[in-house]
């Protein structure tokens, strides 16, 4: 499935800042950033929920905003682009 992951981490403190960068190094472990702050990710479901695990226990829930969008294959799904970044698309093929 398509996992659009969404985190707004309060960087007003050390604390935060490093947060942000742990936060940031595991949405980059499984997925791409298209957004300083939004990553897409081909996950399946228990890659899903052990990486929603590990960002909700990485992030102050008083402080920070951790979304997650599921978008099931199954329903077919469409992502448009305007602007410079072009996404990587993993379904292709690799040209070294």
């Amino acid at each position: 499935m398509l996992v659009i992951i969404c985190y707004d981490v309060n960087t007003e403190t050390r604390e935060g800042r490093r947060r942000l960068r742990r936060v940031a190094k595991r949405c980059e472990s499984m997925g791409q950033r298209v957004q300083k702050s939004v990553f897409e990710c081909q996950l399946d479901r228990a890659q899903f929920e052990a990486l929603e695990r590990d960002l909700v226990a990485e992030i102050k829930v008083a402080e920070d905003n951790l979304r997650f969008y599921r978008i099931a294959e199954l329903r077919g799904y469409e992502v448009r682009e305007h602007g410079c970044f072009r996404a990587t698309d993993f379904d292709a093929p690799l040209i070294l």
